[in-house]
């Protein structure tokens, strides 16, 4: 069953494929909490605000917003559809350099979280479950 990028319902399952696999996927060694203001949302109040998390060593992205973030990210819907779920990091660069992203707060600690989540087999299995949730 696929459900809206963002909704409560996908929020729940892609939570529930990132548990699955927890114990098989290398630990974030770098704390990590980035504040995320989704713009344009096709459903729900027009706007909403997410967060991810690896101080826990693992990726917690959860609706609402962290009182200690180290950045905030602010995008519309289909560009953070494209970098979240996609993965796409030349839409990612083309959005950053024409404004369709914009960052308040450390702006390393933002770009570090490219480099700081380690990849296997398993992070590519959770990648691509997550898409196949996503309408």
């Amino acid at each position: 069953m696929t459900h809206a990028f963002l909704s409560n319902e996908w929020i729940d399952a892609a939570r529930g494929i990132r548990e699955k696999y927890s114990d098989q996927v290398p630990e974030i060694p770098t704390a990590i909490k980035i504040n995320l203001a989704i713009l344009e949302v096709p459903f729900d109040e027009n706007t909403v605000n997410a967060f991810f998390d690896t101080s826990s060593g693992g990726l917690r992205l959860e609706l609402g917003e962290l009182d200690d973030a180290d950045a905030t990210i602010t995008t519309d819907y289909e560009t953070a559809q494209s970098l979240f779920v996609e993965q796409d990091q030349t839409i990612a660069m083309q959005a950053f350099m024409a404004g369709k992203i914009k960052v308040q707060g450390d702006m390393m600690k933002m770009m570090a979280m490219q480099t700081a989540i380690p990849s296997n087999e398993f992070t590519d299995t959770i990648a691509e479950e997550i898409k196949s949730i996503t309408a």
